[in-house]
């Protein structure tokens, strides 16, 4: 089969390698189509995956295709979309139903081949079966939407919340469309690219700016979230916390990224900052709410690109061109 492959630190390519063969509980998924996200720069950065060579692709759906011996819950010709989370099940944190933190914790497209080729394997506990009525190439928008799922987890936004959110890339919009579903009073949406504000404006964000300066609000915002990973932008994100608000740290950063934090600012006006990993128990729910339509693949897809032109999709991407990203076998 065709596969995208990161070879080492820098270099990726698309190249022929071995079709996969599933175990007794796995099943072989006839990839329709892969999105790209950041976790993909920093696997070609040399960050995330243990070791190199890895083919990419952690957002994907298809079709079954093949099954292992002791699957009986799909069928072949079943269109599914994958959860890439691999957990030990053993470990101190998947035995306390924290398994996004899992000490042994493996991803399908990041320590283990992924969606960024014509098949690929996943267990069928990880599949999600589709309805008839979603197309399965809008499907790989699943993933990332399971990730803001598991944002608002952690958030437990109360209703009527004024909420700031950095960047209007993909995650940062998804952020946007939930905020709305969970009683915000306000979002805020900040992002340096204009274009990309068009698109905020168009999903009815509440103001769009280039700085949170531009934006007139006293005592900040009861919510503030950062989907950049950029340092400069969640160093003043952390600044724009109202008292009692939280700070939620969603987007991914570089693993040398720092910020600075006010100790005495944060006991006195009893701010929260807090993280939110990949995906927790959220996968499901995701796909339940993808399929009411509370995202516009429309929107939310900007650019569909065949898989020998990953590499090219992957510079797109990096360049911060387009929307959502996907690449289709």
């Amino acid at each position: 089969m065709r596969a995208a492959i990161v070879e080492s630190v820098g270099k990726v390519s698309v190249t022929t390698v071995p079709d996969p063969t599933p175990g007794p509980r796995d099943v072989v998924v006839r990839v329709a189509a892969c999105g790209l996200c950041g976790t993909d720069l920093h696997i070609l950065q040399g960050e995330f995956a243990p070791t190199l060579p890895i083919i990419p692709g952690h957002e994907f759906a298809g079709e079954i295709v093949g099954l292992g011996t002791d699957v009986t819950e799909l069928v072949v010709g079943d269109l599914v979309a994958v959860d890439p989370s691999l957990y030990c099940h053993e470990c101190h944190y998947c035995r306390i139903g924290r398994g996004n933190l899992c000490e042994r914790w493996n991803a399908i497209g990041v320590s283990k081949p992924g969606g960024a080729a014509e098949y690929a394997v996943a267990p069928v506990a990880n599949c999600v079966k589709l309805p008839e009525h979603i197309d399965v190439r809008d499907a790989a928008l699943i993933e990332p939407l399971s990730c803001a799922v598991r944002g608002y987890d952690v958030l437990s936004s109360t209703l009527g919340a004024q909420v700031l959110i950095y960047g209007s890339g993909t995650m940062g919009l998804m952020m946007l469309e939930l905020a709305k579903r969970t009683g915000a009073a306000g979002v805020d949406i900040l992002d340096i690219n204009p274009e990309r504000l068009k698109t905020a404006d168009r999903l009815g964000v509440s103001r769009s700016a280039g700085s949170a300066d531009e934006l007139d609000t006293v005592r900040g915002w009861d919510v503030v979230i950062d989907a950049t990973g950029n340092a400069k932008a969640i160093q003043d994100g952390l600044g724009r916390v109202a008292k009692g608000g939280t700070f939620l740290q969603f987007g991914v950063a570089d693993y040398a990224t720092t910020a600075v934090i006010e100790p005495y600012k944060i006991y006195n006006q009893e701010i929260t900052i807090t993280g939110s990993m990949a995906v927790l128990h959220s996968y499901e729910r995701a796909a339940a709410l993808f399929a009411t339509g509370v995202l516009d693949p429309s929107v939310f897809i900007s650019d569909r690109m065949p898989l020998e032109q990953y590499p090219e999709a992957l510079a797109k991407f990096k360049a911060g061109q387009g929307r959502k990203i996907v690449v289709e076998p």
